[in-house]
């Protein structure tokens, strides 16, 4: 891929979170007996002698909105540019960009061009009126020729072009398996797509779609009814990867169903959280506001608190990203995240996407 080199034809390594590509186990050994032995051999030289390593890049980039279109009923791609025309950075299948809204909350939308693409970077937005509020910004706030600072391409959820894959998208999921799909056709894979949604007219992309005959099935609930995870999974081909994004109660489905499938690989990408398990009500208290919430047992503090204060921030309600994180000033938490050391937790930090109270416990944020 552009930005990336030739790339061998069949089975890939994907670049790390980042995009870049991972290193050979081999190389990098080498590269470890190379740091040991370099500084013994130039021991005569002075430190000044040195080569200065290159600053790290920015984190962020600042990105103006070159194009605003709506490619289905209540969805908005928006294409990403530099200011000055300058190429991006590279990414990969299955990245997404973080973007830090003007309101100051941050979401996470699956990139959807061609990485080979670098003047821009396309996320299509699909608007729910009844979310948190970010899509809404997305399509009111963010003309054409609006400003915005994102964070660079990451990727959790990264295409290894298995030799056989079925892509399974329901409704807004196909953002990031677009991507994907292009990649298998380019690399000549055994691949398949089946795409569901309400009513083919919320469906994006359908026309890019349609070049693939024969490949890509279109379901829509108006026609079909609502799809079957086992009645999907059963269109992989033998031995196949499954690569599904869509809706929980859809993803739910495909987990519970993939043993009994002929699939023998399962990645997924959830764009809400994921359900909540052996969940128990406390409460939490706002330090400085004295207001407390009650938290269900099947809620999360994240979504308790975000709409008592509606600028919280987060970003992959998954316990990765660390953006949620709070500090918590009395109460035990019972840690469900992945990112946090135990000094960190033990300093007070918690990840409110995941992360919980105990049974009967009172939790105090510094809120």
């Amino acid at each position: 891929m552009s930005g990336q080199g030739p790339q061998p034809e069949g089975r890939y390594v994907p670049p790390d979170l980042y995009g870049r590509p991972r290193a050979d186990r081999g190389m990098r050994v080498l590269a470890a007996v190379g740091d040991v032995l370099f500084p013994l051999a130039t021991r005569s030289g002075s430190r000044q002698h040195r080569p200065t390593p290159p600053p790290a890049p920015a984190s962020t980039l600042n990105l103006v909105v070159a194009d605003r279109r709506y490619v289905a009923d209540g969805v908005v791609r928006l294409s990403l540019a530099a200011p000055d025309g300058a190429a991006l950075p590279a990414w990969w299948p299955g990245a997404h960009l973080e973007l830090h809204l003007p309101s100051g909350r941050r979401r996470r939308y699956s990139l959807c061009g061609d990485p080979a693409d670098r003047g821009t970077y396309q996320i299509a937005v699909r608007r729910l009126d009844t979310g948190g509020g970010g899509s809404v910004e997305v399509h009111d706030a963010l003309p054409a020729g609006s400003r915005l600072t994102v964070g660079r391409p990451r990727n959790a959820f990264p295409f290894a072009a298995e030799p056989r894959v079925l892509f399974i998208a329901g409704g807004i999921g196909i953002t990031p398996i677009l991507p994907m799909v292009r990649e298998a056709a380019r690399r000549g894979l055994d691949w398949r797509l089946v795409y569901s949604g309400r009513t083919r007219t919320s469906l994006p992309f359908t026309d890019e779609l349609r070049r693939f005959h024969g490949r890509v099935e279109i379901l829509s609930d108006e026609e079909h009814g609502r799809p079957d995870a086992t009645s999907l999974l059963r269109r992989a081909p033998a031995g196949a990867a499954v690569y599904a994004c869509g809706p929980p109660p859809v993803l739910d489905g495909i987990q519970a169903a993939f043993d009994a499938s002929p699939a023998s690989g399962l990645h997924v990408e959830r764009f809400a959280s994921a359900p909540i398990r052996d969940g128990r009500p406390f409460e939490l208290r706002l330090a400085r506001s004295g207001r407390v919430l009650p938290v269900p047992a099947d809620r999360s503090v994240l979504d308790v608190l975000a709409e008592a204060v509606p600028t919280a921030a987060y970003s992959c309600r998954r316990g990765f990203c660390g953006i949620c994180r709070q500090r918590v000033l009395a109460g035990a938490v019972e840690h469900r995240d992945h990112r946090l050391t135990d000094t960190e937790r033990a300093d007070g930090a918690m990840l409110v996407c995941v992360s919980r109270a105990r049974a009967g416990e009172r939790l105090v944020l510094d809120l």
